[in-house]
């Protein structure tokens, strides 16, 4: 199997991850390979969709070159610091340089047990697998910066949740999985040698344009602040809800990781969580910038005594970095937003015309997505704006919002098709929706049937486009059909 690896993790030192092989599974099958990303990081497609490449993804033939590792870590969950994680169910197979030149990591997550399973089966359900994969990629095609999904196999052998399912294992692709918590994991134990050797491969890897800082540490402090407020921003405009931002599931790379609970809004509702185990919704939907914060802060903390002797000096510089979110984030979420507005050009009156428009959509119930969808046609013409307004419980709450925001819209040189052209760019038509999802679990794990997830991965791939085909996934759920929980699947 032509996997090409040039690996740079394995070079450091042994602390920072386990050897480890893959457990052998009794049936491989693949369900699924990701061809044009398998044809970016230089690898022939149809060798992984075949009966050998179903041995390779599973992890039963090894892969020369490859460092099959598992990687440690550490992690804040729901604000409490557990010293020891890592990858308990996923193995590193290497990295690859892809054909645009960009490092990626290539894992099988679901691959067996390892040093850090910590009495778990390491293995991954089928349920689990098709939901990253196919929200993985739906946020790819979104533009949301994510960890991608190269491949979903069946191992052939059943693993045991609430009751028993199929296993399944996802070839992950990731910039890297080095995380806020793999910096906890070092400062835990003071080895800031290492803390400090991580920072500068961590630096040099991800954030290669900040040539020769005299501060690696606080160099990526400030790199990590600023990817990370333009991810949650991201992850607003397209009504995500992460649902578990532990420490140990913030990647410093500024990538969306680890889909275990995650959801999307239907109507909206600041307020909205979907995690099982989120009881206090400290993950809920307009919380994640907040939270962002709070895990930027736990980098900080572990980074701190690698940035100077001058500990009071140090600890002014991180402050200094960490008090710049807020302002990064609401630039960044102005920008969102103003675009899904049509607005091109910056003005002071933006921001309270957009959170007017939201707690008209929260006080009315509104669909999120099929909302500012349905706003791309007002934007070229008022005629659309009843099929608009329609949506509303109370359709003069639009009506009046929709005075103001057009008097804002004469205040720019843009033809009205011109900006719906745009508008339709930034608003998605199609999201992955909660109960398309769980319909495609179901009908995959009960019935063996992979129509809809095939559909799905299909229709998400160009979610920006009005298909009539899968004109049916843009459909809000029923009363009946509506998601209220999700669960992690480990």
């Amino acid at each position: 199997m032509a996997f090409t690896f040039d690996n740079t993790y394995d070079k450091l030192s042994a602390q920072f991850y386990a050897h480890v092989a893959p457990t052998k599974v009794r049936g491989p099958r693949v369900v699924k390979v990701n061809r044009p990303l398998a044809t970016l990081l230089g690898i022939d497609p149809d060798a992984l969709d075949s009966p050998e490449g179903a041995q390779v993804l599973s992890g039963n033939t090894p892969v020369d070159g490859a460092s099959s590792i598992a990687l440690a870590y550490a992690g804040h969950q729901f604000g409490h610091f557990v010293p020891q994680l890592g990858d308990g169910r996923a193995i590193l197979l290497g990295e690859v340089v892809g054909t645009d030149c960009k490092r990626r990591d290539v894992q099988l997550k679901g691959a067996g047990r390892t040093p850090f399973s910590r009495g778990g089966d390491g293995r991954a359900a089928l349920g689990p697998v098709l939901r990253e994969y196919v929200v993985s990629e739906a946020m790819a095609a979104l533009g949301v910066p994510t960890t991608r999904a190269l491949a979903a196999v069946l191992t052939g052998e059943p693993v045991i949740r609430e009751e028993v399912q199929p296993g399944a294992v996802l070839t992950r692709v990731a910039s890297s999985h080095i995380r806020v918590g793999t910096f906890e994991y070092f400062a835990a134990r003071d080895d800031y040698k290492a803390v400090a050797a991580l920072a500068t491969y961590a630096r040099r890897r991800h954030f290669p344009e900040v040539s020769a800082p005299k501060n690696d540490a606080l160099a990526l402090l400030e790199c990590v602040i600023r990817a990370q407020a333009e991810l949650v921003a991201r992850w607003l405009g397209v009504g995500f809800v992460h649902g578990v931002m532990n420490t140990d599931n913030t990647s410093v790379s500024g990538e969306t990781i680890d889909y275990g609970p995650c959801a999307f809004l239907d109507e909206y509702d600041p307020k909205k969580k979907f995690s099982s185990i989120d009881r206090a919704g400290r993950y809920a939907f307009a919380n994640q910038p907040r939270i962002a914060q709070w895990n930027l802060v736990k980098l900080a903390e572990a980074l701190l005594p690698t940035m100077g002797e001058d500990e009071d000096e140090a600890a002014r510089l991180a402050t200094e970095q960490l008090e710049r979110f807020p302002a990064i984030f609401e630039t960044a979420h102005a920008r969102v937003l103003r675009a899904k507005l049509g607005l091109r050009v910056e003005h002071d009156e933006d921001s309270a015309l957009a959170a007017d428009l939201l707690e008209r959509l929260a006080a009315n119930e509104v669909d999120y997505t099929l909302f500012f969808r349905r706003l791309c046609g007002s934007a070229a013409g008022a005629a659309a704006d009843a099929e608009t307004a329609s949506l509303f419980a109370h359709p003069t709450a639009f009506h009046d919002w929709a005075v103001a925001w057009r008097q804002r819209l004469a205040r720019e040189e843009t033809a009205p098709e011109e900006r719906a052209c745009a508008m339709r760019l930034v608003n998605p038509a199609l999201i992955p929706r909660n109960h398309r999802i769980e319909e495609m679990i179901v009908a995959a794990v009960v019935r063996q049937d992979f129509e809809p997830f095939h559909t799905l991965v299909e229709a998400l791939g160009r979610p920006y486009e009005e298909r009539p085909a899968f004109a049916f996934l843009s459909e809000p759920p029923k009363p009946d059909e509506r998601v209220r929980a999700t669960f992690c699947g480990t």
